[in-house]
């Protein structure tokens, strides 16, 4: 991939300074290293963007069953599972 574009940065000079070590002692430009980091942060926020709509998605499918009466109150749900608590209990006794 062919560079077209320059990215200038202000940062502090200890942070330079360690980061060109750094890249140099793993004989890498630095330039390869900041574009590597910048596709991992890009991906990052994909998977964020991707797991905030699959969770706005869950919410709104469990706000329409509850609309629609097909949900279970806290109390209903928290009493069926000590319930089943209970019996597996009573059956590893």
């Amino acid at each position: 991939m062919s560079t077209k574009a320059v990215f200038t940065l202000k940062l502090e000079p200890e942070l330079r300074d360690a980061f060109m070590a750094a890249t140099m002692e793993e004989d890498r430009p630095a330039s390869q290293v900041v574009r590597e980091l910048m596709r991992e942060y890009l991906e990052q926020r994909r998977k964020t963007r991707e797991y905030d709509e699959y969770l706005r998605q869950k919410v709104e499918t469990a706000r329409t069953s509850m609309r629609a009466g097909r949900g279970r109150s806290n109390d209903e749900v928290e009493a069926t599972f000590a319930a089943k608590r209970r019996q597996a209990i009573a059956e590893q006794a």
